[in-house]
């Protein structure tokens, strides 16, 4: 390597915008630097990287039942609002809290026929008749029943309420210390699905709802990320979104 290219490298290295090490994963999220406990206790942190608390007495592998994991988040979420005074928290309407109550399982619904008189069908010449019928001829979406639309619709609330169950299970989340995603965020309270993709600070870069639901899980629930084609994240995905229904989406607001 010749002197005008070594310095030049040099330089730039200078500047900071070259760097000289290995240079880290764009895929791997910052980390939480939670503190040790002098006496090998348990300590839990919220998202927040900084909100910490030494659970006194207990040892990893961690023995908390979920009575005592909603005490200790209610006391991280005490202290960090007092931390935070000023900081905007959507809390949830106490009426709409999903803490005990699961969605309405959706009901048996009778499948209504198009025509009086004819039998619903769902084979492949009742699909082209519909077709043929002219209703909203050459899309994809033209040949459905309110039999179809029921029956979609009754899909969604099923998943919708396999994410409410996720949602509010620290064993189907994988946490380690009895945390579940409720304890902060009672009936998804301020967790804001219309607001992606935006840029957030716990995660260095723009984020998608899937990548905070894998930082939660990650940190405060103290559990391993789920991929994105897991069933739980899908369902805990559309949870969170039903309960901000009619909310207009504005991506990247904070």
């Amino acid at each position: 390597m010749n002197a005008r290219k070594t310095s030049g490298i040099a330089a730039l290295a200078a500047l900071g915008l070259l760097s000289l090490g290995a240079a880290p994963r764009k895929d791997e999220a910052p980390k939480h630097q939670v503190p040790r406990s002098k006496d090998g206790d348990v300590v839990i942190a919220l998202c927040d990287g900084e909100t910490t608390l030494e659970v006194d007495g207990v040892k990893d592998p961690a023995k908390i039942d979920r009575k005592k994991a909603q005490e200790i988040s209610n006391h991280l979420m005490s202290e960090w609002r007092k931390k935070n005074p000023n900081a905007r928290w959507d809390d949830p309407d106490p009426v709409l809290l999903a803490n005990a109550q699961p969605p309405t399982p959706p009901q048996a619904t009778k499948a209504p026929v198009a025509n009086q008189g004819q039998t619903a069908s769902s084979n492949a010449d009742a699909v082209q008749k519909k077709q043929d019928a002219n209703v909203q001829a050459g899309h994809t979406y033209g040949a459905f029943s309110a039999r179809d639309e029921a029956l979609w619709k009754a899909s969604a609330e099923q998943i919708v309420q396999e994410g409410h169950k996720v949602f509010h299970d620290a064993k189907e989340l994988g946490s380690t210390v009895a945390v579940s995603c409720d304890m902060c965020h009672p009936d998804a309270s301020n967790t804001h699905p219309e607001t992606y993709p935006k840029y957030q600070v716990q995660l260095g870069r723009v984020a998608l709802l899937r990548d905070m639901i894998n930082w939660c899980i990650e940190n405060p629930v103290r559990g391993k990320p789920l991929a994105e084609d897991d069933p739980r994240m899908k369902a805990m995905e559309a949870y969170i979104y039903a309960q901000r229904k009619g909310v207009k989406l504005e991506y990247g607001k904070h």
